[in-house]
This record gives structure tokens, sequence and C-alpha cells, in this order.
């Protein structure tokens, strides 16, 4: 076949493209160039957005004899990945940006634009597997390497996507990836991984948003409220400095009564009210999900798994999904059977049954049913 290779700069990507050459697919490299400028996002060797990361790449694409094109997609990331971010935290949300990412830019814009091309099929170096299931449908699992399985940040891909995405390292393990790289001779091969938000460049997120929203913050401060008796007990200076299961930076300079740690429960941006309380309080087993997008056949029904953050732990759980216009069915209901605690709105839930995944929606709320209150 004729592949893409996305390549960040990393030694997973790296790796992916040296492997699908080597299988015999005619390979072409390429660096998304993300920042309208690069140097206001993250240095230091972290994988993703800098002139060093395009630099990297580029040198691992020499090393495995494969032609190598830097694509600027700076303008379509900033409006679908840094402005939702943007808008998702103004509203009061807790979004992911490198589910977005994904949805918009790697794996649409990116792939959109291969199939114009003539290209077959987009690589990455993302940690997932992929299978043709018994209905003909590609299916997409979990990794070998749990502790490094990235299937939840992918769960937005459509069939038509995963019909035209490979994964070659999905069977494998970072320490042997590593290795891999060395004995290719990649420069990349002890490079750090990722972490954080790429184009926030010292991981301050508050900091940042505070700045970049301007007058389009909802609030310029408001009361921190005790969830049981409604007491006022501080002051902050914006809603975007919190989320929900929050505990540190309250800083309300008294504890509770009983001694415990106070969490964020809620957010109301529009007011400007943070309410606090204990952590039991965090505690839910109710969440209702909108657009929803299926990685193949739509299930109405299905005893499964959710997992709710990129590297939380799975929660069995009931899924119903429904449609909002007769068409397609882009609601979710979901019952956990296994409570979760600090889930908040505008945060992925992906569905697996096993170790294939299903979709994944965006929460929209949160509930406890009597059981738990």
């Amino acid at each position: 076949m004729r592949v893409l290779a996305a390549m960040s700069g990393g030694v997973d990507s790296a790796v992916a493209a040296a492997r699908a050459a080597e299988a015999g697919h005619d390979v072409t490299g390429i660096h998304l160039a993300l920042s309208r400028n690069p140097k206001s996002y993250r240095t230091g060797a972290r994988g993703c957005c800098t002139i060093e990361d395009s630099n990297d790449a580029r040198r691992a694409a020499d090393v495995i004899g494969i032609p190598f094109y830097v694509w600027d997609m700076s303008d379509e990331f900033h409006e679908a990945v840094v402005e939702d971010f943007m808008d998702e935290y103004a509203a009061g949300r807790t979004p992911n940006p490198c589910l977005r990412c994904n949805e918009k830019i790697k794996f649409a814009a990116v792939l959109d634009r291969a199939m114009a091309l003539g290209f077959d099929a987009v690589v990455t170096g993302h940690y997932a597997q992929l299978e043709t299931g018994p209905d003909g449908l590609i299916e997409m699992h979990r990794a070998v390497d749990m502790a490094k399985d990235q299937s939840y940040v992918l769960g937005v891909l459509t069939q038509e996507q995963l019909a035209h995405s490979l994964f070659p390292l999905g069977d494998s393990v970072k320490g042997d990836v590593r290795e891999e790289a060395e004995r290719r001779g990649l420069m990349v091969a002890n490079k750090p991984d990722s972490h954080d938000i790429c184009f926030i460049a010292d991981g301050d997120n508050a900091g940042w948003l505070k700045e970049k929203l301007g007058d389009r913050a909802p609030n310029q401060g408001g009361d921190i409220v005790d969830q049981g008796t409604g007491e006022v007990l501080g002051q902050h200076e914006g809603t975007t400095a919190y989320t929900i299961g929050q505990r540190k930076g309250l800083r309300l300079g008294r504890p509770a009564p009983d001694g415990k740690p106070r969490f964020v429960l809620d957010i109301e941006p529009v007011s400007g009210t943070v309410t606090v309380g204990p952590r039991e309080a965090l505690r839910i087993d109710r969440i209702s999900g909108v657009r929803a997008r299926w990685c193949g056949t739509v299930p109405e029904r299905l005893d499964g798994t959710v997992q709710l953050r990129a590297h939380g732990a799975e929660h069995r759980a009931r899924i119903t999904t429904s449609s909002s216009d007769g068409t397609v069915r882009d609601l979710v209901q979901i019952e956990l059977l296994d409570p979760a605690e600090g889930i908040a709105p505008g945060q992925a839930a992906v569905i697996y049954d096993g170790s294939r995944v299903v979709g994944s929606a965006t929460i929209s709320a949160t509930a406890r049913s009597e059981a738990l209150v």
C-alpha cells in the first residue's frame, strides 16, 4: 500500500514508520506543523509541536530512507483544537484536546488530504490494535501493553477512518520499541515522551487560559461555596482555574469541620460559583453523553465497560443509546456498576466491549443515584 506516516518527532511514530516501510509499504513521512509560532509552544524535546521535533522527524525519515514533508496545519489546529479547548473551559467544561486533535486533525484533515493525494492509509505511532471482525468491519482493540494503551484517545474514530489507518505498535511494549529504535539507528530512541497539553508551553493551564481568554472568560471571579451549608468560604479569580474533583489550589485558609480536605464538586461559569465539599460527594453512577461517535456497528444497548480518563480505570457499565433527531444514535446514557469520582462535563466516555472499542461520547451531565446519597 501507499501510506502516509505521521511523524511527530518522537520515538513511537519513527518506529511505526520504519515498520511500515519494512513491511513493504510505499511510505512517505510527514510532520504536522501545528503551531502558528513554534517558539510559543512547548520546547525541550516533548515530541509534538516544536521546531526541534520537526528536525527530529526529518532525521528519522532520512535514516529509514523515506521521503519527508512538513504540512502546515496550524490554522486547522488552532480552530479545531485550541479554540475548542478555550470555548469548553469558558463554558465550565473540561475538554480533552488530544481526542479533539485525533478527531479533527490527525484522522480527518490529514486522512482526507492523504486520500486526495492517492495514499491508501495513514500510519501513526499510537498503541492500539486493528483487526477484521467476523462481520467484515475493522475493529479497534486495546494495545498489548496496557500501560501504553492509547485506544481511549482514538475512541472518536469512525469505521471509515479505521479502514484507512495502521497502528504498527499495537502488539509491542514501550521498552522494546526504544530498543528497536536504537538498533535502527534512530536518534530519538531515548527522547522523552510528550506529556500534558502540547500547546501550553509551561503546563500552567489556568494561567494560559486566563491570559488567552481575556474578555471571553465567563467571569473574573466569584464565590467558593460549601455544598452542605451554603456558606461562602472564599473567593476566586475565575472558574477556568478549576476542574471537578480538584483538591489542591483552593486556598481556603481553613479546613472542613471534620478536618478532611474539600474537593471541587461543581462549577457554574455564569455566576462564577465554585461549589466544594467532601470527597464522597464526587461519587457518581449516572452519565449522560452527547455527540456520540461509533467505531463500527452502533449498539442500542450494551453491557460493557467505559473509560472516563486517558489513563483511568475501566468501569463496568450498562450503556443505552438514542437519537436526538431520529437519524443517528448520538445520545448515550451510562449506568456505572462501578461508581466513579471527579467526572466532569466535557470529558470523554469511551465505551468498550471487552478489549474492543465500541465508540465514545462527550459527557454532558453526571448524577448520583439514591444508592450513593
